[in-house]
């Protein structure tokens, strides 16, 4: 079963396909997706990754790594709430 996970703190260049190949150093990757505002197209600076195999790893390799000057907040990814 594939695990979901939240990145935050993203490099506003930082694209689907640069995170994807950051996590795959550590496992099968999914998906991965930067979410982008839908006005304007920008990255919102955060991101979901779909692990099939290596999530653990990635999420303790990956957690408080700088990317590009900015410290990756790297966690399971929580249900999504109902407002």
């Amino acid at each position: 079963m594939a695990r979901k996970i939240y990145v935050g703190n993203l490099p506003w260049s930082t694209t689907s396909a640069d995170l994807e190949a950051l996590f795959a150093e550590h496992g099968a990757v999914s998906s991965a997706e930067v979410i982008s505002d839908r006005e304007t197209g920008r990255s919102r600076g955060f991101g979901f990754v779909e692990m099939e195999s290596g999530a653990e790893e990635a999420i303790q390799a990956l957690n408080d790594s700088e990317v590009e000057g900015r410290k990756l907040v790297v966690n399971e990814s929580k249900p999504k709430e109902d407002r």
